[in-house]
């Protein structure tokens, strides 16, 4: 009875562990290969750099979804009708804008997307050392003493 157990316990974690591994292999559909395999390795590896509009973090390549089946065919119909790489990606981005390359751009107004952590890093840098210079610079002018009418005010609350 043990035995049967085990053999059904590894049965279903292997089938669990093959559906979640199926999905990023069988996004591509088979009526969606090209028959061309140097074309199809071509559209196999641009589809990897275009983003899935509705997984937001999955490449075309390796979703599921009905608007990705949508990118690759258009991809696939681009290049058959003779687009170089850079033209096919240039038409679907103009298509769907830039959002849909996983990798954008450091062109154009990107780059002070790309430069705003950085910069944000050296103006927080900046507000803390003149924070910072300005605590020591109080903290100098509180150690020098009372000044004379400042003395003599202490005197005269210390006689009464």
């Amino acid at each position: 009875m043990r035995a049967l157990l085990l053999v059904l316990m590894l049965a279903g974690s292997a089938s669990a562990l093959t559906g979640a591994f199926a999905g990023a292999a069988w996004a591509v559909q088979p009526d969606e290969v090209l028959e061309d395999p140097a074309l199809e390795a071509r559209a196999r590896e641009l589809s990897k750099g275009l983003r899935c509009l509705v997984c937001q973090n999955e490449s075309i390549d390796e979703s599921n979804a009905s608007l990705a089946r949508d990118l690759r065919i258009l991809l696939r119909d681009r290049l058959m009708a003779g687009d170089s790489d850079e033209e096919a990606v240039a038409f679907i981005v103009d298509r769907y804008g830039e959002f849909v390359l996983l990798q954008p751009t450091t062109g154009g107004w990107n780059w002070l997307l790309w430069a705003a952590g950085p910069l944000m890093l050296l103006a927080a840098v900046a507000a803390g050392a003149l924070y910072i210079r300005g605590r020591s610079t109080s903290t100098t002018e509180r150690e020098e003493g009372l000044s004379p009418a400042e003395q003599k005010r202490l005197e005269e609350i210390l006689k009464e």
